[in-house]
């Protein structure tokens, strides 16, 4: 699995469902610089966890505009599959109400450039080419910053659904070490008092939390 803290965010152009209802052909994350990205992957439309995510992300929209943030989601459906769950009302498996962008990365050239596709392509010894695995994503997640670099990551399997607030949490923590230039210590929350990056302030920290 590679690791893309610290490197720029891999760029993509790829059909988009946006506002819940339109489809757009050339969707980039380019037009966010200047804003931080919640970029998360997840494995199908019309699933049993996914939804639960979505949804949840939905729920703190206004809290992550708040933030100078938007939220952008990507499977390996369809623009038309994003569009028909985007469309169907929650009550019978649907996601009505989601309005931040879904991408369709058919083409499964995203979810490898993220490194979170779970098959791969092999190649036999006559150079015949198969799918190995499921042309899935897994629930990766990538928090970017407003210069389109990676400060974040995590990768769930399938099954494994991922905390909103920790997402919030960590968006937090990068905020405020950018403003004030302090580090943040384990379980940091916003208004937590947090440490200087040196010697010093990790003993006094650790005094003061005794």
């Amino acid at each position: 699995m590679s690791v893309l803290v610290g490197k720029p965010a891999p760029s993509f152009n790829a059909k988009a469902v946006i506002n819940g209802s339109e489809i757009i052909e050339n969707f980039s994350l380019d037009q966010f610089k200047g804003k931080y990205v919640v970029f998360f992957f997840y494995p199908a439309d019309f699933t049993f966890v996914c939804p639960t995510e979505l949804l949840a992300f939905q729920e703190k929209a206004a809290e992550f505009a708040s933030k100078n943030t938007v939220v952008v989601g990507v499977s390996t459906d369809s623009e038309f599959a994003h569009w028909k769950w985007l469309n169907t009302p929650v009550k019978v498996g649907g996601i009505e109400g989601v309005k931040y962008p879904l991408v369709a990365d058919q083409s499964l050239q995203i979810s490898k450039a993220y490194d979170v596709l779970a098959g791969e392509e092999v190649w036999d010894e006559d150079g015949n080419e198969s799918f190995v695995g499921e042309p899935k994503a897994y629930r990766g997640l990538f928090l970017i910053d407003k210069a389109g670099i990676v400060q974040h990551q995590v990768v769930n399997n399938m099954p494994l659904g991922r905390s909103v607030e920790e997402v919030e949490r960590v968006l937090d923590a990068l905020q405020f070490t950018e403003e004030f230039g302090e580090v943040c210590p384990a379980n940091w929350k916003k208004g937590d008092k947090a440490m200087k990056p040196t010697q010093e302030g990790v003993s006094e920290y650790l005094s003061n939390s005794k």
